[in-house]
């Protein structure tokens, strides 16, 4: 969410364009830059609010301005964005430190959180906190978040996960980590149905990113939840891709569609379930609207490929081994199939760390919005994530 106007204007060729253009009035935005506390501060120690011009606009989150001018212009009302985020953080921080309970997870890194044994944690699964004490359960939440409470927000944004994909870390538990992001949220502000909207994370070189988009996509089983997909804006395997455009624009979709009410597509399809027949899977999804298409994502919009071939789908043999699969599009269904699996146990999309050569996984809807990844087994998906090294 850090990721500036500025920076995505350096490296997408309609950036300059962007720039120039963004004189909007009813545009604010403001930046909290508070460091960590040990407990929930009450008010801001700086900063002000930014008018959008061609000049300030530099310095705003990317997706946060893509997505306020989206809802500013369809809404003809003034739109505010108070940007919360720090860059190469965690989820644990941004919870509020009493929303650590309900799960095993959560009741240790609660604990974790209460101890400056650094050297103990480095050799626990999930050492986060070895990072920096900023890590530390809300941290961030307490300097950054609590202080903005009061403001009568109307909903949030959330793009983050990559920082709880790395060493020491496992992305099978970041579920949990959302629900008490979303829930401690809540709770704040004393709205149990605060809208909350939340961007998948795009491709990159890992199985880690993989699970941790899995762990989004249920994260969703929260009321009053929307999630933007991204896995097919490929950019050179670019762990911090600049086309923060089609992120900001399919995020909001989500508060027109279901805040504002305005009949407007928001998700692409999403798996529902899965029919063997012989050597086939069959595949159906929901959120088809107008039917599934092959698309080729640009900078701002999808092409339809009419003809064109899918990519991305796998099939498992009768020992767990994966296999590229042939799919064709059959009305709101995808067969799936492989020379090389007889008998198909189950069937992925998507959850390769690595697309295919020169291609992007490529399946839409007739709204030209992109499938989520799914696999239809996950035992079939053993994983086991890095861990810090002992300590010396």
């Amino acid at each position: 969410m850090g990721y500036s106007v500025g920076s995505m204007a350096k490296r997408l060729a309609k950036g300059k364009a962007l720039v120039d253009a963004a004189d909007y009035p009813g545009i604010r935005f403001r930046k909290v830059n508070e460091k960590n506390m040990p407990m929930p501060q009450e008010d801001l120690k700086g900063g002000s609010w930014f008018v959008c011009t061609p000049n300030s606009v530099k310095t705003f989150s990317a997706v946060g301005f893509i997505f306020a001018r989206r809802l500013h212009e369809k809404l003809k009302v003034p739109i505010g964005i108070i940007d919360c985020s720090w860059g190469g953080t965690p989820i644990e921080p941004y919870i509020p430190a009493k929303a650590f309970t309900g799960h095993p997870t959560l009741e240790r890194l609660a604990k974790l959180s209460e101890t400056r044994d650094y050297e103990a944690i480095k050799a626990m699964r999930g050492g986060t906190f070895v990072r920096s004490d900023a890590w530390l359960a809300g941290a961030i939440y307490n300097a950054r978040i609590a202080p903005v409470v009061p403001y009568a927000i109307r909903g949030a944004i959330w793009y983050q996960a990559e920082s709880n994909c790395g060493t020491g870390e496992d992305p099978r538990d970041y579920a949990h980590k959302m629900r008490a992001l979303i829930q401690g949220w809540r709770g704040a502000w004393g709205r149990p149905d605060l809208p909350f909207y939340y961007v998948q994370l795009p491709q990159w070189r890992s199985y880690a990113w993989t699970y941790a988009r899995e762990e989004q996509r249920r994260a969703m089983d929260v009321p009053n939840t929307g999630m933007a997909v991204t896995i097919d804006l490929d950019f050179n395997n670019d762990i911090h891709p600049p086309n923060k455009i089609d992120v900001g624009e399919r995020l909001a979709r989500w508060p027109l569609a279901k805040v504002y009410r305005y009949s407007t597509p928001y998700s692409g399809p999403t798996f529902r379930s899965v029919k063997r027949g012989g050597n086939v899977m069959s595949v159906m999804f929901n959120n088809v609207d107008g039917g599934l298409i092959v698309g080729q994502a640009g900078v701002g919009q999808v092409i339809e490929i009419k003809g064109g071939k899918l990519f991305g789908f796998e099939l498992a043999d009768e020992g767990g081994g994966w296999h590229a699969a042939n799919a064709i599009i059959r009305g709101n269904t995808v067969a799936v199939s492989s020379v090389e699996v007889s008998e198909p146990r189950a069937v992925r999309y998507a959850c390769h760390p690595q697309a295919p050569e020169d291609k992007q996984w490529n399946l839409y809807n007739g709204a030209k919005l992109p499938a989520s990844p799914f696999c239809s087994d996950w035992s079939l998906m053993p994983y086991e994530p890095k861990q810090n090294p002992m300590p010396k």
